[in-house]
């Protein structure tokens, strides 16, 4: 599972690179996260482990595994992690707008 989480580190998608950058500049509150971060058998876009929090990416492949998405998250929530689903388009083209709803929710 670390091999896999670090093969996906080396080749993140172009979403991802961008808002790693843009998380990286704005440092989110003094939050820490880290990339391709595995949590049991699935590895999760961005995870800050202490404030139990998960950011997914999520492309249009995503459109036809809905019910896998579910059971992740589900998956995810018993472990007590909160998850943010933003899709592709909307952080290549709305970053911005991504930033404020995850320093919201940090924020809670």
């Amino acid at each position: 599972m670390m091999r896999r989480a670090g093969e996906l580190r080396y080749n993140q998608t172009e979403a991802e690179a961008k808002l790693w950058s843009r998380r990286s500049a704005h440092r989110m509150g003094g939050v820490q996260f880290r990339r391709q971060y595995a949590i049991g058998n699935y590895i999760v876009d961005f995870c800050s482990p202490r404030r139990k929090l998960i950011i997914e990416i999520d492309g249009s492949q995503h459109l036809d595994q809905a019910d896998y998405d579910l059971q992740r998250t589900k998956y995810l929530e018993g472990k007590g992690y909160r998850v943010l689903r933003f899709w592709n388009h909307d952080v290549m083209n709305n970053i911005d707008t991504v930033l404020i709803v995850i320093s919201n929710e940090i924020n809670k």
